[in-house]
């Protein structure tokens, strides 16, 4: 009851606190009184008492009494926190002072003044000790520490002069404070006991979700009228960092707001959470953004307003959870739902997102928006022949280049593998569509330095205008689609825009497919074959098998149209396969000493089964395998050189000759001459023309490789001979073979067969 000690049994820190806290409304008059009976003993003792020693008595009196009083303010909030044990000895070490002071009188001015003096003095200390004992009775340590050290030093100074009744009377006006006092703390502290009953009572539900919050990964918390935390509950202080003694009585506001609670810049989920408690309203599951640590974490919060039982608001309480990882997670998701993970950029769905806001916002305002597809050129062969790291860090640098190009007005994005696009939103200026376009292919067309290594890849563009190329998002992507085609088979490096002829075109691609896949059920597919000579004697030493289609829906198709359609589909695995059937069984029955040669595809080198294939093809047609001959071009080695090199390397092993057909005109490397034995090197027919128009480049080419050859034990083949001034200069160039209009045309079998005498048939097919 006197704060000496705290029991285990009951919240005494807060009593202390309600006690204490009463002592910031009597501060004021207290010092007031203590001045006014300081100016009666002054004015009492004046000319009988050193005028100095009465002024310092005073000073120091109003000195002490005014710290006493600052501290007193301090205790204002005492009964919203805790109170320690700190403040309740300062308060009693500031009474027991305050004592002492009042103590000098007795001591020092009662001997130097007249007997009745003596008699004022103890009646204005009588004063003091009762209206003490009134004013701070919640306080009963301060009065009765005050009471005993100026009683005792009364008692004293009575005893000394002899005056033991006075000295009686005294000892009984103590003993009845003491009493006194002691019963109203005691009275006190019983009716905030048994208030503090009446509100745990009251909070019956709140104790329940503490119990909730026990077992929970939510808190619970509380803040009064003043938005100061009340009832710190262990997890809500473990969500602050902070010991439950270190957040009581603090601002709610202040705990969570971080650096922000003295910069003022708090951010909108504070000032929404702020405005609610402010405006007294419910409010459930509130996104709150919270520093914690120096540390920001998304705190989810529902609270109530907190009514007394006279209905008046008494603050707020309510629950709250962590969910800064699940919101991480969210937005995580959401943003690889969106966004490519390699590049940073929007993905498709992005982008299919955003074209269909601008293809809504052209129609609104009656403009038009414009949709590019983006397509490296060149990219498959960086991949292929320095890896997929090479070429995930070339698309980074890619995408970098294309962010610098885009304003507010674009959206750049991925599609996926080398694909880029781009949705520029309000295209009603015609030429920006072709000035972004030409910037895109001038851009990626700049050299790239990738892991030491320098990259030139080039960029094809398609784009499509919206609503007049589609009305529909994929209406429009599909257009784009297409202008992109027709720029790929341009060649690249360029930038055309959709056209309804080109929707025709894919059409008539579409159909073609169709018919293709049927091509060999029909029987639609023959085998021509075009002579090859020898380029001295000029006589026929082997014939190279072409296939020809003569579809029942299209005509005649050519090669360079349905071959290119065959190898994208996959369908040249099969439609290859009954070439070489088809040759062997032809070539049987030409002269022994005549050779077939079958062009073969990268789809079908490329085939784990392609060398039983051709063992399956030999067996079948009886054909020995050294007079059949495998034409390759060096693009099927940048695919991938090791599985094509093991398969030709079977195929040698078998007995067949390998051809490399379309030397210089493509990825030419000697690496690969120097891991494959060839049999032959065929020269393009460009270097020939070349030659015979004595095109010093053409005629280094083919000196080079002729000497190549022939320090290699391989035979050269001149392709495209079509006059007799080629034929001269091919040959005193020291070609081996000649293949070429010259010496006929591609024929079919029975025509080809024509061309020996039937003796050599005869000889050929036993």
């Amino acid at each position: 009851m006197l704060g000496l000690s705290n029991p285990d049994d009951g919240d005494w820190a807060r009593l202390r606190g309600l006690q204490y806290s009463h002592l910031a409304t009597v501060s004021v008059p207290r010092l007031l009184a203590h001045l006014i009976a300081a100016v009666i003993v002054a004015w009492t003792y004046f000319g009988a008492v050193d005028p100095l020693m009465l002024g310092g008595w005073v000073l120091a009196l109003g000195g002490t009494l005014y710290y006493g009083a600052r501290f007193d303010r301090s205790l204002g909030d005492a009964d919203r926190r805790r109170m320690t044990r700190g403040e309740v000895a300062t308060h009693t070490i500031s009474s027991a002072i305050t004592a002492l002071l009042w103590v000098a009188p007795i001591v020092f001015f009662v001997p130097h003044g007249l007997p009745h003096d003596r008699m004022t003095l103890w009646t204005v200390l009588a004063m003091l000790l009762t209206g003490s004992a009134v004013a701070f009775a919640a306080v009963p340590l301060g009065i009765i520490v005050f009471s005993v050290i100026v009683g005792g030093a009364a008692i004293a100074s009575f005893v000394l002069t002899g005056d033991y009744p006075m000295a009686l009377v005294v000892v009984a006006y103590l003993g009845i404070i003491a009493l006194g006092v002691t019963q109203a703390a005691r009275t006190y502290l019983a009716a905030k006991v048994a208030e503090s009953n009446v509100v745990e009572k009251s909070e019956v539900v709140s104790l329940l979700l503490r119990e909730f919050e026990e077992g929970d990964a939510d808190w619970l918390w509380q803040i009064d009228t003043s938005r100061r935390v009340r009832s710190v509950s262990p997890r809500f202080a473990f969500a602050l960092g902070l010991d439950p003694e270190d957040i009581g009585g603090k601002p709610f506001l202040q705990l969570i707001a971080g650096a922000a609670w003295e910069t003022g810049q708090f951010h909108t989920s504070l000032h929404d959470l702020a405005e609610r408690i402010k405006r007294r309203e419910n409010f459930s599951n509130l996104l709150v953004r919270v520093t914690v640590q120096d540390q920001n974490r998304w705190w989810e919060l529902s609270g109530t307003p907190k009514l007394d039982e006279n209905g008046v608001f008494d603050g707020f309480r309510g629950v709250g959870s962590d969910v800064t990882e699940q919101r991480e997670s969210a937005e995580k998701i959401a943003y690889l739902a969106r966004y490519d993970t390699l590049t940073g950029l929007p993905n498709r769905l992005m982008l299919t997102e955003s074209l269909g806001d601008a293809m809504r916002y052209a129609d609104q305002w009656r403009t038009r928006c414009a949709f590019l597809m983006i397509d490296l050129d060149r990219f498959k062969a960086v991949n292929d022949t320095l890896g997929h790291l090479v070429g995930d860090q070339l698309l980074e640098l890619v995408s970098e280049r294309l962010k610098r190009l885009i304003t507010d007005n674009e959206l750049v994005g991925r599609l996926g593998g080398d694909e880029f696009a781009i949705v520029i939103k309000d295209a009603s200026d015609a030429t920006r569509v072709s000035a972004v376009a030409q910037n895109v292919i001038d851009s990626l067309s700049a050299p790239y330095e990738v892991d030491h290594h320098t990259l030139f890849v080039g960029a094809s563009v398609g784009s499509a205008l919206g609503p007049r190329d589609g009305a529909t998002v994929e209406t429009l992507m599909r257009s784009a689609d297409l202008a992109l085609y027709r720029s790929k088979d341009e060649g690249g490096g360029k930038h055309f825009s959709y056209e309804p002829a080109l929707h025709a075109h894919a059409e008539e691609r579409r159909k073609l497919e169709f018919s293709l896949r049927r091509a060999l059920e029909r029987n639609e597919f023959t085998v021509h074959y075009q002579p090859v000579v020898d380029a001295r004697e000029e006589g026929i030493v082997s014939f190279e098998a072409l296939l020809r289609w003569n579809s029942e829906d299209h005509g005649s198709v050519s090669p360079a149209k349905f071959i290119p359609l065959a190898e994208d589909t996959r369908l040249i695995v099969p439609i290859g396969e009954w070439v070489l059937r088809e040759a062997c069984r032809e070539a049987v029955r030409w002269p022994e000493h005549v050779k077939v040669a079958v062009n073969v595809s990268g789809e079908q080198l490329l085939d784990s089964n392609f060398a039983a294939t051709v063992v399956g093809a030999l067996s079948g047609s009886g054909l020995p395998p050294n007079r059949l001959e495998i034409e390759v071009t060096e693009s099927i080695f940048v695919r991938d050189g090791t599985t094509a090199q093991h398969t030709l390397e079977q195929l040698m092993a078998l007995g067949c000759g390998i051809a490399l057909d379309d030397f210089g005109t493509g990825y030419s490397s000697l690496g690969y001459l120097r891991k494959i034995r060839f049999s032959t090197i065929k020269v393009d027919r460009s270097f020939v023309q070349g030659a015979a128009k004595k095109s010093a480049e053409s005629l280094a080419i083919i000196r080079a490789v002729v000497a190549m050859a022939d320090s290699l034990e391989m035979t050269t083949t001149a392709e495209g001979v079509e006059t007799e001034h080629e034929l001269e200069v091919v040959r005193n160039l020291g070609c081996t073979k000649i293949q070429g209009f010259y010496f006929g045309r591609p024929m079919p079998a029975a025509e080809a067969r024509q061309l020996f005498p039937p003796l050599d048939l005869q000889r050929g097919a036993a």
